[in-house]
């Protein structure tokens, strides 16, 4: 029996801080979480924005992006497990890819786990290429990073 899923509409916004319950609950579902430091420490450099995806009153998921002068480093991203491959992550992917211009910002890269095949396949079926490996990138277990990359088309 295979499981049908519906798409899951959302509104991407700019993270507030009565999100940071919802968005922690959701960063601690994942395999290697961030802590709370850590992403408030993104959140407190002038580069680093927080967007969350929110379904209702609920946040379906949320990410973590670098505004650089050509380009978008996404410094985390997590969808709420119950709301993944639902289209939650496509929505904020799409959210990134409008903020890309050919005159200026032309790509959006993340340094990903090997071990992330999930994230790796899904960043690739939204046009994301792998362009190179960084070694020992991940402190915390000395992994490898896969980099991926998306590039406005000219």
């Amino acid at each position: 029996m295979s499981v049908i899923r519906t798409r899951t509409v959302v509104h991407v916004r700019w993270m507030i801080r009565r999100d940071m319950p919802e968005v922690m609950a959701i960063e601690d579902s994942r395999r290697f979480p961030l802590g709370e430091d850590h992403i408030l420490g993104y959140l407190r450099s002038r580069e680093h924005i927080g967007m969350v995806a929110e379904h209702g009153d609920k946040v379906a998921g949320f990410m973590v992006y670098e505004l650089r002068k050509y380009s978008i480093g996404i410094k985390d991203f997590v969808v709420h497990p119950a709301c993944r491959r639902s289209g939650v992550g496509g929505q904020m992917i799409a959210k990134l890819i409008g903020k890309l211009s050919a005159h200026r910002r032309v790509t959006i890269d993340a340094a990903v786990r090997e071990s992330e095949l999930d994230f790796l396949l899904f960043l690739r079926s939204c046009g994301f290429l792998a362009t190179g490996i960084s070694c020992g990138h991940f402190s915390d277990t000395g992994e490898d990073a896969i980099r991926m990359e998306y590039e406005v088309e000219p």
